[in-house]
């Protein structure tokens, strides 16, 4: 049984979020797999480019999210369903800024500073940052992609689910 519910994103949101979405996926694969999928290539350069594009992307979708309301959850849905849904996209948006931010602060460790090449095209300054938080930068960097992993593992659950077994048109919404 279809239930009702208020429209779809609009077509910005939609952009921002599969446009951002492959670049995760992307940096994902690079970022776990990098030793042993990717041996012998050096794609951290790449990696860390489409980490600040992710960054610039993100900012902006969350603008304009705080912008234009989305389309409410559908009619009848629990309460805890409604919280875990709102919880999840809000960690995405943090995610989405601070594994960026993160990268760039490790990156820019004065020990040994790896400056960032934005594909090529300019050079990120190094961040004015001390040892001990280009370090934890790192350790935090390795976790919070871990849970991005997991968010998006747990993303797609749930869309799938609303698709299929729901069958509710809560994944309609947001195709293009």
């Amino acid at each position: 049984m279809a239930v009702a519910f208020r429209g779809r994103y609009d077509r910005v949101a939609i952009t921002f979020h599969w446009v951002i979405a492959a670049l995760v996926l992307v940096n994902l694969a690079i970022g776990l797999f990098h030793e042993s999928l990717f041996d012998g290539m050096s794609l951290m350069p790449f990696h860390k480019s489409n980490g600040i594009l992710i960054l610039g992307l993100s900012i902006a979708r969350l603008g304009w999210r705080l912008g234009h309301r989305p389309p409410s959850l559908p009619a009848g849905s629990p309460r805890w369903e409604r919280a875990l849904a709102r919880s999840v996209h809000w960690l995405f948006y943090t995610l989405l800024i601070l594994l960026p931010l993160s990268g760039w602060i490790f990156s820019s460790n004065p020990a040994r500073p790896r400056p960032i090449d934005w594909f090529g095209l300019f050079e990120l300054p190094v961040l004015p940052v001390g040892e001990a938080l280009a370090g934890a930068a790192h350790g935090g960097h390795d976790l919070m992609g871990f849970a991005m992993a997991g968010l998006v593992v747990l993303h797609v659950a749930a869309a799938l689910r609303h698709h299929f077994v729901l069958r509710d048109r809560t994944l309609a919404r947001m195709l293009p």
